[in-house]
């Protein structure tokens, strides 16, 4: 293959797709390819230093506006750097949230505008958008249960915001689901996981089949 797959895990807070991402990787090395694995905000020295500062929870005083130009940096870094190399070399990336993240929570859950966000976006990806993007559907009182209830999670700023905060972001998540339908796959993730597991590799594989990577 002259050039990779960007396969993209995207969801609200305790929907599990860090979870099954690892499944996934697990599966492409059954199947033999070569693929990288990743995060956002983060996935190199400078994009996780960005992290810290997006995601500590002193950090209450943080406007909306510096929020997202602030993932919106992070994320230009750990392309350029990481994202399309792995991909110029052949590789299938999978990456823990993109712009879609963006969209959903600065863009409609901050009330910033998702055409204001995916402006900035656009200067900081150069064009660059995910082949599939795997969407974790979860209803919030849900998620926030499951990472009250997980003591071994990473406990960030975000997830200290309020219920009808994380309600907009799934409602913001439907409304990009339903506009970009040609690459976004959406996942009940309030299944039990080894169901999950099961949809998500299946799409997954129809994916792979239907760009010649697998037969």
């Amino acid at each position: 293959m002259d050039k990779g797959l960007f396969i993209v895990f995207e969801g609200p807070e305790g929907s599990g797709k860090t979870t099954i991402l690892k499944t996934v990787e697990k599966y492409l090395k059954e199947l033999g390819l070569g693929f990288v694995t990743t995060r956002e905000p983060g996935g190199i020295s400078i994009s996780e230093q960005i992290r810290e500062v997006i995601l500590n929870k002193d950090n209450v005083a943080m406007d909306g506006r510096t929020e997202a130009l602030l993932y919106a940096a992070a994320r230009r870094q750990h392309l350029v750097e990481k994202v399309i190399p792995a991909l110029e070399q052949g590789k299938i990336v999978l990456c823990d949230r993109f712009v879609d993240s963006s969209l959903a929570y600065q863009g409609y859950a901050r009330g910033l505008g998702m055409e204001n966000v995916m402006k900035v976006n656009e200067f900081a990806i150069n064009d660059y958008m995910p082949d599939l993007t795997i969407l974790f559907d979860l209803d919030p009182e849900i998620g926030l249960k499951r990472i009250a209830e997980n003591k071994d999670r990473e406990v960030n700023r975000l997830d200290l915001e309020g219920l009808n905060f994380h309600r907009k972001v799934r409602e913001a998540y439907h409304i990009l689901a339903e506009k970009y339908k040609e690459r976004i796959r959406v996942i009940d993730a309030g299944k039990v996981l080894e169901e999950v597991i099961a949809d998500v590799n299946n799409i997954i594989y129809n994916f792979l089949l239907s760009k010649g990577y697998i037969e």
